[in-house]
């Protein structure tokens, strides 16, 4: 299926992150959006910083809890790039530059604490060559007090195709966590900015908020970022 279709199905994935190798073969492609239903949840854009982005309040004032909502969703450390749909990228970016891994780092964090939905945390790394790792934190069947750990390691991507996990199957009370492997998605010949502009326009309009992508040259990193915000 390709990408925009998956998108295109489910009106609530809640927040996502698409990893793959661009058509041509030359590019490693990064996705990564935020979704929202509450005034709070859709109250952010996303801004760059020196090593990646960050989310921020739009308006302030009416930010009202920032946990599990303000972070850093995408850092850059010696040639890799940590993305996540929360805090765990600084502890990701913690344990690597201490020499330790992506597994590690994660084994040492669980589910967000917002019950009943008790969202997953999803995690990817990109390396230099292009290769990646995904993984998702979930919570045992409602279970707080039972945490899933599942990586998927992808060491030899294939051109005009990637893998894409999101937290939610959809809208609901609770919402539904994600179930099974990292979706495998078609991405078809595109320029980064025809390919952000193609992926904004086949999320929820109603329930989008902000979307990153990168095109990751493989051949000496040079970056090519495109940032979409719902609220400008």
């Amino acid at each position: 299926m390709k990408f925009t279709e998956s998108l295109a199905a489910c009106a609530y994935p809640g927040r996502g992150i698409m990893v793959g190798r661009s058509a041509c073969g030359q590019f490693a492609v990064v996705a990564y959006f935020i979704m929202g239903r509450s005034e709070n949840s859709r109250n952010r854009v996303f801004v760059p910083t020196e090593d990646g982005i960050r989310t921020e309040a739009f308006d302030p004032s009416l930010m009202s809890d920032p946990s599990l909502i303000i972070y850093h969703p995408v850092r850059k450390l010696s040639g890799e790039y940590i993305v996540t749909n929360g805090d765990q990228t600084d502890t990701v970016r913690e344990f690597l530059a201490s020499g330790k891994s992506f597994e590690a780092a994660l084994g040492t964090r669980t589910f967000e604490p917002d019950a009943p939905n008790f969202t997953p945390r999803i995690s990817a790394l990109i390396a230099k060559d292009g290769s990646y790792k995904l993984s998702i934190l979930k919570c045992c069947y409602g279970n707080a007090a039972s945490v899933q750990r599942f990586f998927y390691e992808y060491p030899q991507p294939i051109a005009a195709t990637g893998h894409y996990i999101h937290t939610y199957m959809g809208d609901g009370s609770p919402l539904p966590s994600f179930t099974g492997e990292p979706e495998f998605v078609e991405l078809p010949p595109a320029y980064p900015e025809e390919f952000a502009e193609n992926v904004w326009n086949a999320l929820n309009p109603d329930n989008k908020v902000s979307l990153y992508v990168n095109y990751i040259s493989l051949a000496d990193g040079k970056e090519t970022v495109v940032i979409k915000n719902k609220n400008v």
